[in-house]
């Protein structure tokens, strides 16, 4: 029948199409997206649904003693401090409840009777449980990355890692769905860790390798990270919405489907069976590290994703402590800063090899510290929307613009083998996101929200004259065929390795076959 013969249509035309550069592209977006989408779909449900648990157990506590004084005809009040509603169990009016309604903030009122609640012990030690969850994902994948690049040169090639990603990404999203207690999501969050580390860096180092032009490379990592930003985007809300109408599991049901997807698109093109090492073998971990320009690129993917990363598991809580936010609108909050990462990382993958990526980036880290040193200053979720706005944006000029200069520098500098250096570049990313949120949710604890903002905003600005020093960066001496002399220096600014300057000494012999 016509369903029959269209499947088959599709089957060939994977198998025509396996060695496209474009589908290959198009897996690697794909991968990011549902990693991405599982990061940030708990931002908006853990800090409630943790809070819920904790206020759970209190009531439980309280149960007894509750009922026993409601059978002698006490007046009773049971407050939702997150529901903002106030419950009446017993009869006798006479009693005194107001001495178990919190204060209400100055000029937060609700309709009827319910109250906005002030910074309680409870809601506040929420910090540093959402901080270290949150941090656990990126703690892991940072100690998983030296491993991956150079088992991914050396023995595995790019095909299996990100297949194995998969797997365990797979795993991860079921256990988040049907997991009831701290120490279960603990473990999900760990476990997406390990499968994020597999996907990004075995995806990274793919695309470096079959776009060997430079200009191309750049464009086709923007369009890459615009998966991992479409993900961004789109977790945030969704699982606000999906936790608000449908319940905690849904949205993990969800992200499973789609992960069965790609992992299906996966076996059919990259053939993750054949093992396919790298051809030659690339510069060790140790001695990239030692490089002052790669270490100068990966502070900055650090200090620019920690920002967002100390604002997921604390400004929810703190729109909750001071605006009385819904469940939707803790995810909503987000929605400016993901739909502007997505439009920074397009139009700055396309136009930094023309403008210079060292000055994208030092204005992106800049732009970075302003935004979130505004942050605090809102009064309501529409105040969160320009500072928000402005947050998304930056980040996506400065991943947008280092990413592809760590395969310019590995070609520039080193072997044109890219495992190794994109796990680097995701260490630094990972770094960001594990010490962001914990140290964030303990700074929030101890002084508040808005120095958390300001510490964070004035280190980026600190750090961002750094990146002048990547506008003409050195090539190693066996890299050029040319004199290296005072008057006769490396013209780098459009960052092209097709200049004549410069010639490779070999590129890698597996990017001929996808041309």
């Amino acid at each position: 029948d016509a369903w029959s013969r269209g499947s088959l249509s599709l089957l060939r035309w994977l198998r025509e199409e396996r060695q496209s550069r474009k589908l290959i592209l198009f897996i690697v977006f794909v991968a990011l997206l549902l990693d991405n989408m599982l990061l940030t779909v708990v931002v908006p449900i853990i800090p409630s649904y943790l809070y819920s648990l904790d206020q759970s157990k209190v009531l439980v506590l309280k149960n007894s003693t509750e009922s026993q004084e409601a059978s002698s005809g006490a007046f009773q009040t049971i407050v939702s401090l997150y529901d903002h509603t106030v419950k009446t169990v017993g009869s006798n009016a006479t009693s005194r409840p107001t001495e178990l309604v919190p204060a209400r903030l100055p000029g937060t009122e609700l309709p009827g009777n319910a109250t906005c609640p002030e910074s309680t012990s409870m809601l506040t030690n929420e910090n540093v449980k959402v901080g270290m969850m949150f941090a656990s994902k990126a703690t892991v994948q940072l100690i998983t990355n030296p491993f991956i690049g150079p088992l991914t040169n050396r023995y595995f090639g790019y095909q299996l890692p990100i297949f194995a990603g998969f797997c365990i990404m797979f795993a991860s999203t079921i256990l988040f769905a049907f997991s009831s207690s701290y120490a279960l999501l603990f473990v999900a969050r760990s476990l997406q860790g390990v499968g994020s580390s597999c996907s990004s860096v075995a995806g990274m180092g793919m695309l470096a390798s079959v776009y060997t032009d430079d200009e191309e490379r750049g464009h086709a990592i923007g369009i890459a990270l615009g998966g991992l930003a479409l993900g961004v985007l789109v977790g945030p809300p969704f699982g606000s919405v999906m936790y608000e109408y449908v319940g905690k599991t849904a949205p993990f049901l969800i992200l499973a489907f789609l992960a069965l997807f790609d992992g299906a698109l996966q076996l059919l093109v990259l053939q993750p069976t054949k093992v396919e090492p790298e051809s030659q073998k690339g510069t060790s971990l140790l001695t990239l590290l030692k490089d002052p320009y790669i270490l100068i690129a990966a502070g900055a993917i650090c200090f620019g994703n920690m920002a967002i990363a100390m604002m997921e598991p604390t400004l929810p809580i703190w729109m909750m402590e001071t605006m009385c936010a819904e469940k939707w609108q803790l995810g909503v909050a987000f929605l400016p800063a993901s739909l502007s990462y997505l439009i920074g990382t397009y139009i700055i993958g396309k136009l930094a090899h023309r403008i210079g990526r060292w000055l994208c980036a030092l204005v992106g880290m800049t732009l970075v510290g302003i935004s979130v040193i505004c942050v605090p200053f809102a009064t309501s979720i529409y105040g969160l929307i320009l500072p928000n706005f402005g947050v998304g944006f930056a980040i996506g000029m400065v991943d947008s613009s280092m990413m592809p200069i760590m395969g310019y520098l590995v070609d520039l500098r080193h072997v044109s083998v890219y495992g190794s250096v994109y796990a680097i570049a995701d260490v630094a990313f990972c770094m960001g996101f594990a010490f962001g949120p914990s140290i964030g949710g303990s700074i929030a604890e101890n002084i508040g929200f808005p120095w958390v903002m300001a510490i964070i905003g004035i280190m980026d600005i600190l750090f961002a004259p750094l990146c002048i020093f990547l506008r003409n960066p050195p090539a190693q001496e066996e890299k050029v065929a040319i004199l290296m002399d005072s008057n006769c220096s490396m013209k780098t600014r459009s960052y092209s390795t097709q200049d004549p300057l410069y010639q490779p000494d070999s590129l890698d012999q597996d990017a001929e076959g996808f041309d």
